[in-house]
């Protein structure tokens, strides 16, 4: 594949990783990219590298444009190694190249290489003139390290955000729209499972680059596809990071002997019997960085676990600290789950909700098998749970 130009001047020089399953925190099932942009002017620069392994690819595309050894300026937007890794096979290459990154970015290569190559540090408002091309950094701490910044080219509108507004997945396609809908999917996963702990910052971010007034006429990632209709997942980062979501519900539940899962079963038919979206969820059986996807498009979210010694079942437990970590906003919740000769399991679920700081809502339990009017009495607390949306 060659390298795609997606503004004049500017290319897409990265690398496309096929058989990634397994990323950071999460599972990856249609691989990702890893996005690095060649500016080419007077002076030539680089905006981010790719993940070690794949620097023979860059460096590939790279020579198709220009010798690598011409490069003036390597902009590192965020050290984690799928964006960084490279680093140091590119610098031999371009030997003359300055490293450009913020304070914590400058230390953390250091941390990673054992040099940071003498880099220049810049901040919120500093820019680079490459010609006729002018850059611009925007420091995005916490966005999702401290040391993330976005860089902006003036005269294109092109603003490159590394992590922010990505997703994993691979594609010979370099654009949302040439994708469909699978790039939305992505980077809904995306935030919800890497993002959206930031979500206070995500907003402070936004509003403070609308108050810039930048003209942003596309927004490149270094993770998944380019945005070239920018306002489509802006928007969707000002809903998911306020909280705001649809009238919808997410049901997660594990089950010993399945009196637990029949009462999901019921509380979901109450539920859609209202006319209300319900995603029903097997810990046993599925994707956690799925389930966190539809979490973070409803809002009301229900766990259920039998208990096991006076407490909740393990799976259960495993999701509620992965939950924990991502902490989504503006949530409701509600537990339910069976018990034999002592609870437990409701009650546990409860506290750690309320340290999440979702709002709880009434529980329900059900001891040993639930009779036929206990499952009549689930379907209809699934009913009047949908007055909460």
């Amino acid at each position: 594949m060659k390298p795609v130009e997606i503004k004049k001047g500017i290319y897409w020089v990265g690398a496309i990783d096929w058989n990634l399953r397994f990323c950071g925190s999460y599972n990856t099932p249609r691989g990702t990219t890893y996005n690095a942009y060649l500016i080419v002017d007077e002076k030539i620069a680089i905006v981010d590298t790719v993940k070690a392994g794949f620097e023979n690819e860059m460096l590939a595309r790279i020579e198709e444009i220009v010798d690598p050894a011409k490069i003036d300026y390597c902009i590192c937007q965020h050290s984690e190694l799928d964006h960084s890794g490279s680093m140091p096979c590119l610098m031999k290459a371009a030997m003359k190249a300055k490293v450009i990154a913020t304070q914590p970015g400058k230390e953390s290569l250091l941390a990673h290489f054992g040099t940071n190559w003498g880099a220049d540090v810049v901040k919120t408002g500093e820019t680079i003139s490459l010609g006729g091309k002018t850059l611009m950094f925007i420091e995005a701490n916490m966005l999702h390290w401290p040391d993330n910044m976005f860089t902006y080219i003036k005269e294109d509108g092109v603003l490159f955000t590394n992590d922010a507004f990505g997703g994993h997945i691979a594609t010979a396609k370099r654009y949302e729209d040439e994708v469909g809908t699978e790039a939305i999917q992505e980077a809904t996963k995306y935030f919800a499972v890497i993002v959206s702990v930031y979500s206070s910052m995500v907003a402070r971010k936004i509003k403070e680059i609308e108050e810039m007034r930048l003209g942003i006429g596309m927004i490149a990632p270094s993770h998944g596809v380019i945005w070239r209709q920018p306002k489509h997942i802006i928007d969707a980062y000002k809903r998911w990071s306020s909280g705001e979501a649809g009238r919808k519900v997410t049901v997660v539940f594990d089950t010993m002997w399945h009196s637990t899962e029949k009462m999901a079963q019921e509380i979901a038919r109450g539920i859609t019997y209202e006319g209300i979206e319900v995603r029903v969820f097997n810990l046993r059986t599925s994707d956690w960085s799925e389930i966190i996807k539809e979490i973070i498009e409803s809002r009301l979210i229900l766990v259920g676990s039998p208990t096991l010694n006076m407490g909740m079942y393990p799976s259960v437990g495993g999701f509620l600290t992965f939950l924990k970590g991502i902490r989504p906003p503006n949530k409701k919740a509600v537990a339910f789950g069976s018990y034999g000769w002592n609870k437990g399991a409701v009650k546990a679920i409860n506290d750690e909700l309320e340290k999440m700081n979702f709002k709880v809502l009434d529980s329900i339990e059900v001891k040993y098998i639930p009779t036929k009017e206990q499952l009549s009495s689930c379907f209809e607390f699934g009913r009047n749970l949908t007055k909460e949306l």
